[in-house]
């Protein structure tokens, strides 16, 4: 009798397991299919008319997620010609954007340039900062990394990407003795 309880158990257990593992298989289906189903739509319309600059973001930001980075940044600069004035906080998160596909591609002085162009519309965002900082440690400019880093956290005292790479930047500034 006791066999049989705990061979009921462990058989419950596997089937909530599988169960489980069930609906995040399914789950994960149903959101790639629904990008691709965005992704589909988004190339099909721009490329039989003009779209927005909302569009062409969306669509520069689907093939930057599956690494199609040329692709990418060709929609992403789409979608700067198609700004209108008042959108400037759209620009922000668009140069950020570039500055990524650039960084992704290694193409660091491209990355700086857009992160930079970011930052003059918003000097505050702190994620371009993040960026930019983390482009100039990869181009091994550690002081300017510093001082961009240092910038976050006058923004963000709490910022933890910041406060870890300032430590780390300072222990490398730091001549051991």
């Amino acid at each position: 009798m006791e066999n049989s309880n705990l061979l009921l158990v462990y058989l419950s257990l596997l089937l909530t397991l599988l169960g489980v593992v069930a609906l995040l298989i399914l789950r994960q289906v149903f959101k790639t299919r629904r990008i691709e189903q965005t992704l589909n739509r988004l190339q099909a319309k721009l490329t039989k008319s003009k779209g927005t600059a909302q569009e062409y973001f969306e669509l520069g930001s689907l093939l930057l997620d599956k690494k199609l980075y040329t692709q990418a940044s060709l929609y992403l600069q789409q979608s700067l010609k198609a700004l209108e004035e008042d959108e400037t906080d759209n620009a922000t998160l668009i140069y950020n954007a570039l500055g990524f596909v650039y960084f992704a591609q290694e193409q660091y002085d491209l990355a700086i340039r857009n992160y930079k162009e970011a930052l003059k519309i918003d000097p505050n965002y702190i994620t371009g900062l993040n960026n930019l900082a983390n482009s100039y440690e990869k181009k091994q400019l550690t002081q300017q990394a510093l001082e961009t880093y240092e910038k976050v956290l006058v923004i963000d005292p709490k910022n933890s990407t910041a406060k870890r790479r300032v430590d780390s930047l300072k222990k490398r500034l730091v001549p051991s003795s």
